[in-house]
């Protein structure tokens, strides 16, 4: 890879009931990954846990650990083997009764540069999350790696321009999310215009903010959902340059030329022309006209 290149990773994969197992898998695949070029690998949202919030359990607290932990060690073993940056979505326990929805970023010498901890968290039937997961505390954040700076935004995240905006004010190059979501069997028309509406949303993001944008999904059936896959990288100006399949775990590799964000920003200069004076009442739920 050249200085403006960039070959990045995305680990699609089923998940098991047991932790160790998908741990077990996910160091596999970050091992192809690595051997395939890949500089920077992303897992997938919970990667090592089957998706519980389908239900209210307090015994899938169990599940949580540590940022440090046991898994975090792992893979920072293997990211400082095989010279290879990590991002690693994990259910986080912060303290006794406080969890989180985070992503250790893990640098490729093996050092664990810092977290991201989810700041939406959606309650929606078979997505139970405020059940589980306190809203992120440490913002919106960037992480350099290989002179590139990133951004990890999980999930329901994704839907939300404020999230895509933030991250790129403060410099990412391109934003990475780790995701868990699906459809209900039973309701295929319905939820085949919601994965339409995932992707649009995301390439949107792509193209507002001139980066590239890297979403990857889980696969396969889990309890009354089957997560969609499709996991897929995006150009900045909303290019798919490759999308995963419906039902496969696949790695997808994908080659980001990063001369491309300057080049997308000088063609369309959004950033150039915003009207920050005119933006105050974004931080209110709804502006109120006066007469």
């Amino acid at each position: 890879m050249t200085k403006n290149h960039l070959r990045i990773g995305l680990v699609q994969m089923r998940c098991q009931k047991n932790p160790a197992d998908n741990l077990k898998k996910a160091l596999s695949q970050v091992r192809i990954a690595a051997r395939k070029g890949a500089q920077i690998v992303c897992l997938q949202e919970l990667f090592n846990t089957p998706y519980f919030c389908q239900g209210q359990k307090t015994e899938h607290f169990d599940l949580a650990e540590t940022i440090p932990g046991p898994v975090t060690d792992a893979l920072a073993n293997l990211a400082r083997k095989e010279k290879v940056a990590l991002i690693a979505p994990l259910f986080e326990k912060y303290r006794k009764g406080v969890y989180y929805n985070s992503a250790a970023v893990i640098d490729s010498n093996g050092e664990l540069i810092g977290k991201y901890r989810k700041m939406h968290i959606p309650d929606d039937p078979g997505f139970n999350e405020k059940f589980y997961f306190s809203p992120g505390d440490l913002g919106f954040k960037t992480f350099k790696i290989k002179s590139v700076k990133i951004s990890v935004l999980i999930c329901w995240d994704q839907w939300f321009p404020e999230a895509a905006r933030m991250a790129a004010l403060d410099g990412a190059d391109i934003l990475f999310y780790p995701t868990a979501i699906g459809w209900k069997p039973n309701k295929p028309k319905e939820t085949e215009a919601y994965h339409s509406a995932w992707e649009t949303i995301q390439r949107s993001h792509a193209i507002a903010n001139g980066v590239f944008v890297a979403a990857t999904n889980r696969v396969g059936q889990e309890g009354a959902l089957r997560f969609w896959g499709q996991s897929f990288v995006a150009d900045p100006f909303g290019a798919v340059l490759y999308r995963a399949s419906e039902k496969d775990e696949e790695i997808v590799i994908a080659d980001c030329d990063l001369a491309k964000v300057e080049q997308t920003r000088r063609e369309w200069p959004f950033f150039r022309d915003r009207r920050m004076d005119a933006y105050q009442a974004i931080s209110s739920r709804s502006v109120e006209k006066k007469n």
